[in-house]
């Protein structure tokens, strides 16, 4: 390991011409919320009303920066270094002091030098594609007024929306101390405020470091790391920053949890088996090795890249092509209905190598939805399903495309389903509104229809405790209702909430008061036949049984 250097640095040396602070490319952007800068404020502020002189430790900071040198790469800090800029600019702007306006102003910008050959400059410099904005509205003085008054919809980087979030939340709070509160503070950051700072020349060894040393700053996920092999690895610095904008690009696109879910994805695509161990231990081993090292680049164009616009189709159903895109968007739309994601490996996969056929995909994602919907009607643990997923993806890999056994059904599988959806479909909680919402699209013959609703519910036509003297009681034994009360047949789909009382009316009342929307009908095609029916007995209720459980045993080739 190359020379390491840990000291504890107060604010004012933090923020000094001792360091050139510097966010790489690689590292994602800042990300704190407003409960983390808030929580940093009040830390200040309940270490200040204790009134002592004790030293107050904000954590630690790793940079990758050479001795006798002022270039410092942030590696674990960026977050806690930003949000404590935001906070000193606030400062430096609601003071009416032009002297403490113009040594906080010092502290968020380096004035220049020509003595000591040092040019005016930023403390700190953001990563290129959010240095110009934090310069201009946070560091310029003056700039966190006219920040405040940005619209944060027409902000386009996750970062810049998170300035001014945390800006206009800690200003909120400065806002309401006096002056002399906030001098108070002001002296207590420059006098008794430190920083743990660990430096080192070698990038690998900060690495090591920075995961043993996150005291108040946000984890750098694992898939920040995999970008620091990959950045690092390129060796030229046009490449380094064009690939670090089409992952941040990619990054962007998919949001910061649905970027991490993509490479527990890729993860499974590529290792086509169940993950025994973290991802930050497997993905190196099981993905990165064959692009590294000579491969940098590649594994950025031909992976990333293609994957995370696979990943945007699958969530947002917004697949194209000249003709039958329509289709298999329907079948991602069904897909995402279900309670795991565990089908989306093989999705991607299909989507990253099929993705100019959508004849192929059409019959490729009827035979994926097929399998996940008897899956999830039946039940099947986690193990288990990932397992079969991982056998999928090897078949897919061996060339066996829509013949890949793992694919098909078995003929037990296929009673055990069927055996689900004649049963009491109601009492599986999780999955009793999938089968409706699918039943209900067959019925309406309108291929991957979803309903813009905050609420729909699964209700009973015969009620689960029908009232005293009710006719319910007339036209079902208790064996009868014991057997009907909670299969396919007798229920229906509602959009809006419960009424305890009106579930128990009979027949009549019942499509008339709460099975009706506001204009006589149901947005539901299951529900509107239920309007439609003048009686509600066993005898319809085992026709309807048989229709509905037949057609689901069509759909899905059962």
């Amino acid at each position: 390991m190359q020379q390491l250097e840990a000291q504890e640095v107060s604010l004012h040396k933090v923020f000094s011409s001792d360091f050139d602070f510097r966010i790489p490319d690689y590292q994602r952007p800042y990300a704190w919320e407003t409960e983390q800068a808030t929580q940093l404020l009040i830390d200040l502020q309940e270490s200040l009303e204790r009134g002592t002189d004790e030293p107050y430790f904000l954590g630690s900071i790793v940079l990758v920066k050479s001795k006798g040198h002022t270039h410092a790469d942030v590696i674990d800090g960026q977050q806690r270094l930003t949000t404590l800029t935001i906070l000193l600019a606030l400062l430096r702007d609601l003071t009416d002091d032009a002297d403490l306006r113009s040594d906080l102003n010092r502290l968020i910008t380096e004035p220049g030098n020509k003595v000591r050959r040092l040019a005016p400059r930023p403390r700190l410099t953001l990563r290129q594609r959010d240095a110009g904005f934090f310069q201009q509205y946070v560091q310029t003085s003056g700039g966190t007024e006219a920040l405040r008054e940005l619209n944060e919809a027409t902000l386009p980087t996750d970062a810049r929306k998170a300035v001014l979030r945390n800006a206009t939340a800690l200003h909120a709070i400065l806002g309401g101390w006096s002056e002399e509160r906030r001098l108070d503070l002001v002296q207590m950051l420059g006098e008794r405020t430190f920083l743990v700072v660990v430096s080192t020349p070698d990038l690998e060894s900060a690495h090591r470091i920075f995961s043993v040393m996150n005291s108040r700053g946000l984890d750098l996920a694992p898939t920040d790391i995999f970008k620091s092999h990959i950045i690092g690895a390129l060796g030229d610095k046009a490449a380094e920053e064009e690939c670090a904008r089409k992952w941040e690009n990619a990054e962007e696109a998919l949001g910061r949890e649905g970027f991490a879910d993509l490479f527990l994805h890729l993860r499974m695509v590529f290792a086509m088996r169940r993950a025994e161990r973290e991802l930050l231990k497997e993905f190196p081993e099981q993905v990165l090795s064959r692009y590294l090292p000579g491969k940098a680049e590649l594994f950025v164009d031909d992976v990333v890249v293609p994957y995370a616009d696979a990943y945007v189709q699958i969530r947002d159903a917004r697949y194209t092509a000249p003709a039958g895109a329509e289709q298999v968007n329907a079948w991602f739309k069904r897909l995402k209905q279900i309670d795991n994601n565990d089908w989306q490996p093989a999705a991607l996969w299909a989507l990253r190598n099929h993705g100019d056929d959508p004849v192929l995909l059409d019959d490729f994602f009827r035979a994926l939805e097929r399998l996940a919907a008897s899956m999830f009607v039946r039940r099947v643990y986690t193990t288990p399903r990932v397992t079969r997923y991982a056998d999928v993806l090897r078949e897919l890999d061996a060339g066996q495309g829509l013949n890949a056994p793992s694919l098909a059904l078995t003929e037990a599988e296929k009673e055990e389903t069927l055996a689900r959806l004649d049963g009491d479909v109601y009492q599986v909680t999780r999955t009793r509104k999938y089968v409706l919402l699918r039943l209900d699209e067959t019925l309406a013959a309108k291929p991957g229809v979803t309903y813009d609703h905050p609420l729909i519910t699964v209700e009973h036509v015969l009620p689960q405790t029908p009232r005293a003297g009710s006719d319910w009681l007339t036209h079902f034994t208790d064996e009868q209702r014991g057997q009907w009360t909670h299969r396919l047949a007798n229920l229906v789909l509602l959009n809006r909430t419960k009424n305890s009382s009106a579930q128990n009316y009979d027949f009549e009342e019942k499509k008339a008061k709460y099975f009706t929307g506001r204009h006589g009908v149901s947005t539901f095609a299951l529900t509107s036949q239920v309007l439609h029916r003048e009686s509600w007995t066993p005898q319809a209720l085992q026709k309807r049984q048989q229709r509905l459980v037949g057609l689901l045993a069509d759909e899905w080739d059962l």
